[in-house]
This record gives structure tokens, C-alpha cells and sequence, in this order.
């Protein structure tokens, strides 16, 4: 089986302990169904980005990528990925238009059920469960914070 027919999970991640969670669940269930999976996070520029010419593109997308991989890293520890293939992908836009995307074709969309819209710049994480609900092509499984 190539990859491209390697059936896949997408799992939102914006660096708050929900999606976090998400993704090691995304991780954790890939195994079990011999799946890869798909890391996905958004940034977007805010728009005042025009009004403050000392923040460029470049700094957002950098400081979003930055704040990314860390989150995705700490997921990662001290989680047994054996056997699950990997891959992220920041993306440019809205969180909820990102993971609409990003889902077309997969098992199902991990996220988790409120965001930290303020972890990343420009990122707005908190309304993205309702939309990816209503609107995701595929199942969605909502990660609830822990009440124990």
C-alpha cells in the first residue's frame, strides 16, 4: 500500500493542551488502524499587520511554525508512536477552512473541543470545533477536556 492509499487521520493542533490531547488520541488510534497521520495547524495575519510595518509576513509565518513544531513535539513526549507515519502541515488561513480542507479523504478529524485561539498569532481556534462539526467531510471526534 503507497502512501497516497494509506488511510489517514487529520488532527488540529494549535498548541492548547485539548489539541495536544488530540493529537496523541490521533496518534494512539492510527495504530490500531494502521493509518498515518496528518497534523494540521493555521496562522493567519492579522490585520493590522498594515498599520505596523516591523512585523512582515515573514515573522508571522515564523513565529506561527516555531510555536507549531513545539507544540507538536511536546505531544510527542513520551508517546509511542511506533509504526505511525508522521506528517504536519501549517497552512496559511482560517483553522476551520485549513481542517475542512486538510479532511477531504480521511478517516476522521481529531480536534480538540475548545481551542487557545492566542497561542499561535492570528490564531482563532475557539469557534473552529462548531464549524468542523457541522461542516467537516468526514466523522469528527471532539476531545473534552478531563474532568477527573
Amino acid at each position: 500500500m503507497t502512501e497516497t492509499e494509506t488511510p489517514f487521520i487529520v488532527v488540529g493542533v494549535d498548541g492548547s493542551e485539548q489539541s495536544i490531547k488530540a493529537m496523541r488520541w490521533a496518534i494512539e488510534h492510527a495504530q490500531l488502524l494502521d493509518a498515518r497521520v496528518r497534523i494540521v495547524g493555521a496562522w493567519d495575519i492579522p490585520g493590522t499587520i498594515y498599520l505596523t510595518p516591523s512585523h512582515v509576513e515573514a515573522d508571522y509565518y515564523r513565529d506561527a511554525s516555531q510555536a507549531f513544531d513545539a507544540a507538536i513535539l511536546e505531544g510527542l513526549k513520551g508517546l509511542d508512536a511506533h509504526g505511525v507515519l508522521v506528517e504536519k502541515e501549517l497552512i496559511e488561513g482560517s483553522p476551520s477552512k485549513a481542517l475542512h480542507d486538510a479532511a477531504r479523504g480521511a478517516l476522521s478529524l481529531v480536534i480538540g473541543s475548545h481551542g487557545r485561539g492566542s497561542s499561535f498569532p492570528g490564531m482563532h481556534l475557539g469557534s473552529t470545533a462548531s464549524y468542523c462539526v457541522n461542516h467537516a467531510p468526514c466523522p469528527v471526534v471532539l476531545i473534552r477536556e478531563s474532568t477527573t
